[in-house]
């Protein structure tokens, strides 16, 4: 392995304990229509300001998100349509292996009502 491809496990391993949350998977998601003021994204995910800025700020750092300042108002959008696209993917995963479930624990039920 290269001294490049090391470097590039290291940064996805960064990244994914940056979206390791919910809330950020949340703004995220919210962001992948478009930019969205601090404000807007208060309002839709339901937490404080000092809550939001924390995980904007996290976001930021680990380059997702990206900023527009308009006046007193801060902008974020994705740092790349791919962001969402990842995340969209890591969803549908997580469906198949959750519905997996549901139809292992069916047949065990019906296997037990038998």
């Amino acid at each position: 392995m290269t001294d490049r491809e090391m470097e590039i496990f290291e940064m996805q391993a960064d990244v994914c304990l940056a979206i390791g949350n919910p809330r950020r998977l949340q703004i995220l998601s919210l962001l992948k229509d478009g930019e969205s003021s601090v404000s807007a994204l208060i309002d839709r995910v339901n937490i404080n300001k000092a809550n939001m800025s924390q995980h904007l700020s996290v976001l930021k750092q680990k380059g997702l998100v990206l900023t527009r300042r308009e006046g007193t108002t801060i902008y974020y959008r994705l740092a790349s349509p791919r962001i969402s696209e990842a995340c969209s993917i890591m969803r549908d995963v997580l469906r198949e292996t959750l519905q997996e479930k549901e139809r292992l624990a069916q047949q065990m039920r019906m296997a037990a009502a038998d």
